[in-house]
């Protein structure tokens, strides 16, 4: 069944460098958290569209790294890899970001997540370290399908009281 926070996704510019998304999930932070976090979860929901996660390597302390690669329909590969800056569980996690695809750009990716009513609303800001690679963001549509298929996720970990299921 498709969530009906599908599109909730709030997409912002406050500046040329940065590009903040806020979305909100039907469940527990912590759980939030986790999928965000733990590989066995981020499997099932970062790849956008039809695409096929290929690697998932997450070291979740600071200093530790993070490489995510999926595959898209068309055969391109797709590498995200970054270093872990600082985790607050389960309210913010600050890491390096790079996409390979754009050797020469790298953003700080701030996480925070925030539980109210249990809704947790999780906001992402991407902080390009100048100009040229912020303009290499020009769509937004793949990391809007991912939230959806993460609304989905957690749908299926969530039972109808809202405690998860694990």
């Amino acid at each position: 069944m498709k969530s009906k926070q599908h599109g909730t996704a709030v997409i912002e510019y406050p500046n040329d460098l940065e590009i903040v998304t806020t979305r909100k999930f039907d469940a527990p932070i912590e759980l939030v958290f986790d999928v965000l976090t733990k590989p066995e979860h981020v499997r099932n929901c970062f790849a956008p569209f039809e695409d096929t996660l290929t690697i998932c390597s997450i070291d979740l302390h600071v200093g530790g790294n993070y490489h995510i690669v999926f595959v898209t329909e068309d055969g391109r590969e797709c590498s995200f890899r970054g270093t872990y800056l600082e985790i607050e569980r389960p309210n913010r996690i600050v890491d390096t970001w790079q996409f390979e695809g754009w050797p020469d750009v790298e953003a700080i990716e701030t996480v925070e997540l925030l539980e109210t009513d249990g809704v947790t609303s999780v906001k992402m800001n991407l902080a390009f370290g100048d100009q040229a690679g912020r303009n290499h963001m020009t769509t937004t549509d793949g990391q809007e399908d991912s939230w959806d298929k993460m609304e989905d996720y957690l749908r299926s970990l969530v039972d109808p009281k809202g405690t998860s299921s694990e």
